[in-house]
């Protein structure tokens, strides 16, 4: 984890300053004494710096997909008329959540009532639009009226940035807005539109497509199919590597995430949590979890996968990794039919679960047993996910309300922000700023960004 980088830098420092000081001692020359003299200096500028205020967020919820920040010092308070730094315009329409790589973030967008498939680079520090790329076309069909035709967030490694797209089209576009490679290896279609988004594991980007037939539009939605797939796409050239596959499987939207020192992802669809192989994208195990359209995407604490399912049986479920084939029946840790969300993702802050369902009620799960520890309704509906950050948990509702809470056994509001516009995409934070995204616009809220 970050924090646990920033332990190793400072311990670092100060193991070269102790270092340092025996080696000056035993050398009398006084050319040695500049030399490591200089060295403490270095050193001791290194120590000084403050790596909390320099994460990227590079995909959909942050490092590692778990929605946590590890910064400290962020906005407690903002509005439209407050603690904004900048405001800048978006065309189109997406839900996808605003990444940060460096001094770029990155949106997609739909314009031309769908047709339009667009990249938009944005200077961190100003907001200007640094770019604003066609990187391929579609045909717009159907989708619930929740989703977009941009919804996927997009993923980038610093060099480049790579976007899914309403048909199943996956892009690369570097950071001067130029199309590096189209990969169309899927026809994705699906009654629902496309909801989950791109991870980088490696070298990889990995997709899932759990959609539905074009023909007969009950299967893969109310009847399971096998035509699901997870796509890995070699992040240099475009091409597929591997298509993963789920067996009997229906609709979802879930973002994967990945465990085991990033050699197993873990991908769910309508009616199936599963685990594939990075490399060969061979699954490797498999839990029924029935519901299709299901949309939260796992997270992980107490050595345990936290999940839920879609509509019909709508539960939430601590898997233990690990096994072989089908471990339905042995390795569910525990269920809980209440409280699963339907939208937002969980958020895991030891030791509770934290979920908000479909009527918008905040429930704080023990996450060692499933049980219940309190709930309280929220005003109005949800479709981002939760955020930990600062030690302090960040909600926002589709009318712009971000509720700021403690973590605890008890319900406790600490400050409510309000912005204009509707907002289903989640928060993504950087270097001492949020960055909401709401359907006309981007905010940055916090101080002025520097470089």
């Amino acid at each position: 984890m970050f924090l646990e980088g920033q332990d190793t830098v400072l311990l670092g420092c100060s193991d070269l300053r102790y270092h340092v000081f025996i080696l000056s001692e035993s050398y009398r020359d006084c050319r040695m004494r500049l030399l490591f003299g200089a060295l403490i200096i270095v050193a001791g500028l290194s120590s000084t710096s403050d790596p909390l205020r320099g994460e990227d967020w590079t995909r959909f919820r942050g490092p590692n997909g778990q929605g946590k920040s590890a910064e400290r010092g962020l906005p407690l308070r903002w509005s439209e008329e407050s603690n904004v730094a900048w405001k800048t315009r978006l065309p189109g329409q997406g839900w996808s959540s605003p990444i940060v790589s460096g001094d770029h973030i990155f949106v997609t967008t739909a314009t031309e009532n769908g047709a339009s498939c667009r990249v938009i680079g944005i200077d961190r520090t100003s907001g200007d639009i640094l770019w604003n790329t066609e990187a391929h076309r579609q045909v717009p069909g159907p989708k619930r009226a929740q989703n977009s035709y941009a919804t996927p967030t997009p993923v980038s490694d610093g060099a480049r940035v790579y976007a899914a797209f309403y048909d199943g089209t996956i892009v690369a576009v570097d950071f001067d807005g130029r199309l590096v490679w189209k990969n169309e290896d899927v026809d994705f279609h699906s009654l629902h539109g496309l909801g989950a988004s791109p991870i980088l594991v490696g070298g990889l980007i990995v997709m899932p497509f759990d959609g539905s037939s074009r023909v007969d539009q009950r299967v893969g939605w109310k009847e399971p199919w096998d035509q699901a797939v997870l796509l890995a796409v070699d992040k240099e050239t475009g091409n597929t590597k591997w298509r993963g596959e789920r067996g009997l499987s229906r609709v979802g939207h879930v973002t994967p995430i990945v465990i085991e020192n990033e050699r197993t992802v873990i991908s769910a669809g309508g009616d199936r949590v599963q685990a594939h192989d990075i490399e060969t994208g061979k699954r490797i195990w498999s839990v029924y979890s029935q519901g299709e359209g299901v949309t939260p995407s796992p997270v992980t604490g107490e050595g345990l996968i936290f999940t839920s399912s879609g509509f019909e049986e709508p539960t939430i479920r601590a898997i233990r990794p690990g096994g072989r084939g089908d471990v339905t029946g042995s390795h569910i840790a525990w269920e809980q039919k209440r409280g699963v969300p339907a939208l937002p993702s969980p958020l895991y802050v030891e030791p509770f679960l934290y979920t908000v369902t479909r009527d918008n009620i905040l429930h704080c799960i023990e996450a060692k047993t499933g049980d219940v520890v309190w709930l309280e309704r929220l005003k109005g509906n949800y479709s981002a996910s939760p955020l930990l950050a600062d030690g302090r948990i960040y909600i926002t509702s589709e009318d712009g309300l971000t509720t700021v809470l403690e973590s605890g056994t008890r319900y406790k509001v600490i400050a409510q922000n309000r912005l204009d516009g509707k907002t289903m995409a989640s928060i993504a934070v950087s270097r001492g700023n949020f960055f909401i995204r709401t359907g006309d616009s981007l905010y940055c809220i916090g101080e002025q960004p520097t470089q």
